[in-house]
């Protein structure tokens, strides 16, 4: 499965490390992903989403329900 928030969308950024001398070289900044159950109520069940933390802040906020609406809605299957 690939680097990408589930909720949010937020996938992998390429940057620079850049040393005490000023030398960059590329590299990759990846998401804090986190592979976590969530219990639904409406549906009696689990559901195993790869979020990202920020990820998990919004469905505390907006609730599971919600937030498996929308992901449904762009047609990803859960």
């Amino acid at each position: 499965m690939s680097r990408v928030c589930m909720v949010t969308g937020k996938k992998p950024i390429s940057g620079n490390n850049v040393s005490h001398a000023n030398n960059r070289t590329r590299r990759r900044f990846s998401p804090n992903l986190q592979s976590h159950r969530f219990w639904v109520e409406s549906e009696k069940r689990f559901v195993k989403l790869k979020v990202s933390t920020k990820g998990m802040r919004i469905i505390d906020k907006r609730g599971i329900d919600a937030v498996l609406e929308e992901i449904r809605g762009n047609g990803v299957r859960v």
